[in-house]
């Protein structure tokens, strides 16, 4: 392993493109503790600490954690490419729903119109995002600097909007010219970069009032790398459907007559059911809350307020459910067993001991098996930091960290990324980072 780490300095075009990449991130870091002009900083810092410390805004501590930090600060870039992400899923869902959407996908530079469409698309979700913002630091006293709502309005929004805009380009930059994934690296880099802080927060409660103790510390991170292990197999673990192809007569020659194989993923949906779920769950329940302790709540909205807190039964409950639903549903949309099996037959196809007309039947059978684990090992990822808050005495940044979205996020990406890594030291005629064995990617 070392060796492989020393090869990929010697490699030029590798080194090149790591430092690229670290630059870029560097620049990331940095606007992300930018505030927006028109924000006291001390006011909104002071309102999040006193927020996150009642545990009480699971939405703000959810956006906080792919930015690392920069949506508590209000910065510049402090919706991070999540509005591209978002965007990026409502459009796989209509390119699927609207059949002219899925014509223009299918045509020559199709993929591309569909890019420029997300791209449009996630300017408007932007724009929509920061508003809502904006209402929010309306509630944050002596947040506004600037006395007129209007300008401060449009400050902003053009603010945010543009910022989320230059982080999704340094995500291209990666892409392009970096390690590669740069959506994805962005995303990893503001959850690493809230490691630091978690680690510290995690050591003074250690060491001043016991809890957690020290032992309970240890017995949860060997468990926390047996959760690694897991997720590993569990992203990079496929179900091979194996199709076999007839021979056909075209003019002079033939063609097919080879096997193939549908890979299925053990968790088809990856970890878009846990966006879907905190998303969805997460901004009523902040809502909730803040009116709950306004001036005119109403008291079904302080009742309501007390049963749905965050990292609570009912709340715990709900997020299950989503989670199982949405896995569901996101993978019957994006793996139409139907249109498979329609490929397959066009294609002159057939799955080994299975009827032709009995195959929409087969593959719809294999999903349905592959889900319910998926979607379970999903929601049980999900409920670690709920375990460690309440049962443990974690803070919640710790527990974040070893658990729900991060932590899959954390293990795909890396894998990605070695993957990459690996496949430019081959290409130069090195030895990849493992002597043994293949490192699979998500994508693979």
């Amino acid at each position: 392993m070392a060796g492989a780490i020393v090869n990929m300095f010697k490699v030029k075009e590798l080194r090149d493109r790591l430092f690229y990449t670290l630059i870029i991130l560097a620049v990331y870091r940095l606007g992300c503790v930018i505030t927006v002009p028109g924000i006291d900083a001390n006011a909104v810092f002071q309102y999040f600490q006193e927020r996150m410390s009642q545990q009480n805004n699971s939405f703000a501590s959810y956006m906080d954690f792919f930015v690392g930090g920069a949506f508590s600060k209000f910065s510049i870039f402090m919706l991070g490419v999540m509005p591209y992400i978002s965007m990026q899923i409502i459009m796989q869902l209509a390119v699927i729903i609207f059949p002219s959407l899925k014509r223009i996908s299918q045509e020559d530079g199709g993929q591309r119109k569909i890019a420029s469409y997300i791209r449009i698309g996630t300017i408007f979700v932007c724009i929509v995002q920061s508003l809502g913002m904006t209402v929010w630091a309306d509630n944050i006293p002596g947040c506004q600097l600037i006395a007129n709502p209007y300008l401060f309005k449009a400050l902003f929004i053009l603010t945010t909007t543009t910022g989320s805009m230059i982080t999704i380009w340094f995500g291209d930059q990666i892409t392009a010219r970096g390690i590669g994934n740069g959506i994805s690296v962005m995303i990893f880099a503001g959850i690493v970069a809230r490691l630091p802080s978690a680690i510290s927060e995690l050591y003074q409660k250690v060491s001043g009032n016991g809890e957690p103790t020290l032992i309970s510390v240890v017995i949860v991170f060997i468990v926390l790398l047996a959760l690694i292990v897991l997720v590993i197999f569990e992203e990079s673990g496929q179900r091979k459907i194996p199709v076999h192809y007839a021979k056909r007569v075209v003019g002079r020659k033939m063609y097919g007559g080879q096997s193939t194989y549908i890979p299925f993923k053990i968790n088809p949906s990856s970890v878009i059911p846990l966006i879907f779920a905190n998303a969805l769950l997460g901004l009523p329940v902040t809502l909730i809350s803040t009116f709950a302790e306004g001036a005119n709540s109403k008291p079904w909205m302080v009742k309501l307020s007390s049963i749905l807190v965050p990292n609570g039964l009912w709340y715990t409950v709900l997020q299950v459910i989503l989670i199982i639903f949405f896995a569901y549903f996101y993978t019957q949309v994006t793996l139409n067993p139907t249109e498979i099996a329609r490929n397959i037959r066009e294609n002159g196809g057939s799955i080994p001991g299975v009827r032709t007309d009995k195959t929409e039947e087969y593959l719809t059978k294999i999903l349905n098996r592959l889900i319910l684990p998926g979607s379970l090992f999903l929601a049980f990822i999900a409920v670690v930091p709920t375990i460690l808050i309440r049962f443990v005495g974690f803070p919640a940044e710790i527990a974040m960290l070893m658990g729900g979205t991060s932590l899959i996020i954390l293990v795909g990406v890396d894998l990605d990324t070695m993957s990459q890594v690996e496949a430019l030291l081959k290409m130069h005629h090195h030895e990849g980072l493992t002597k043994k064995g293949k490192i699979r990617s998500r994508s693979l």
